[in-house]
């Protein structure tokens, strides 16, 4: 019945013909002869059915090879291009739509796994910096060093991971800028007075709508720049600027700033760019990265000029959201 169903129209256009054919010589042709009509008749039906009986052989060969196929939990649509069924696309559909599911389940695990194991190492990376205090060896200032990087990363860490997250851990407030800075500052304090800078903020008690969390990674992320780069006499200024429709956080330091030929690309995943901080860090092309997904999920705007061996400045656009919160 699926033959039929599938071939009707053309079966039902064989039979139009033949009648058509025969009623011709019947009625339109004087003394024809009918047993050579018939045996005309039954030539060609023979040789039809058997045609038909061939055709659907191989249709009901492959029918049976699609169920089969249908039947496995791999992608088959490969296997099938000779076909235009739905029920390929549906079936592919659903496994996509598993292994989809499979590999998120995985991502969040694993998201899950990192930073619960980052909660459990600070616990005795925070025990090593007090017994660190209590040091009196010669190398102590450089172990506070390392155990300060090694503190940064892993609160950078442990915020990737929430950025990364299709669940965005997103908390959308009204907050003061100056507490982000000085949130920022506090977390990269020691490297910040071991060397020199000289912090200027002004104009930084405008408020705005964003989370604390991510804007303070940000911050994080670009003073961990200005350090990498810094010159002999390092400078970080930070200011703002209100407008009627939005609030400008502007970030600037003195460094050895960014190359023309970077510029376009500082913001993609893992650019490392042609300047290597004079060989003093080694580079993963995932901070700036990190800080342009923040900002496009955040909803707000980063721009920065640079001009090389002077001074690096971002600046981070926060639009007027009070309509939206109706406040």
């Amino acid at each position: 019945m699926k033959y039929i169903k599938k071939k009707g129209k053309y079966l039902l256009l064989l039979l139009f013909l033949a009648i058509s054919y025969n009623s011709y010589f019947i009625f339109l042709i004087p003394q024809t002869n009918l047993q050579i009509l018939i045996y005309i008749d039954v030539v060609l039906v023979v040789c039809v059915l058997m045609v038909i009986s061939m055709d659907a052989y191989t249709f009901y060969k492959k029918e049976r090879k699609k169920q089969e196929l249908l039947s496995s939990e791999e992608i088959i649509s490969s296997e099938m291009d000779e076909y235009e069924n739905i029920d390929i696309a549906y079936h592919d559909g659903r496994v996509y739509q598993q292994l989809l599911d499979e590999q998120i389940e995985m991502n969040h695990n694993l998201e899950d796994y990192i930073a619960k194991w980052c909660h459990e190492v600070k616990l005795p990376l925070s025990a090593l910096m007090m017994m660190n205090e209590k040091n009196t060896s010669e190398l102590k200032d450089q172990y506070k060093e390392q155990l300060e990087k090694i503190n940064l990363y892993l609160n950078n860490a442990l915020v990737g991971c929430k950025v990364q997250s299709n669940l965005y851990d997103i908390q959308i407030k009204k907050l003061r800028l100056r507490d982000c800075i000085h949130t920022a500052i506090k977390n990269s304090r020691y490297f910040l007075i071991k060397n020199h800078f000289d912090i200027k903020i002004e104009n930084a008690d405008e408020e705005v709508y964003s989370d604390s969390e991510w804007l303070t990674y940000i911050l994080d992320q670009l003073i961990s720049n200005a350090i990498k780069y810094a010159s002999d006499e390092p400078e970080i200024h930070i200011w703002c600027e209100k407008q009627q429709e939005c609030v400008r956080l502007y970030f600037e330091d003195n460094g050895e700033g960014i190359c023309d030929t970077d510029m376009p690309r500082i913001f993609e995943r893992g650019y490392t760019g042609s300047n290597h901080h004079n060989g003093r860090y080694k580079s993963t092309g995932m901070g700036l990265y990190m800080v342009k997904l923040m900002i496009d999920k955040l909803g707000h705007e980063i721009d920065v000029k640079s001009e090389f061996h002077h001074y690096t400045r971002f600046c981070i656009t926060f639009k007027s959201n009070a309509k939206f919160f109706n406040l």
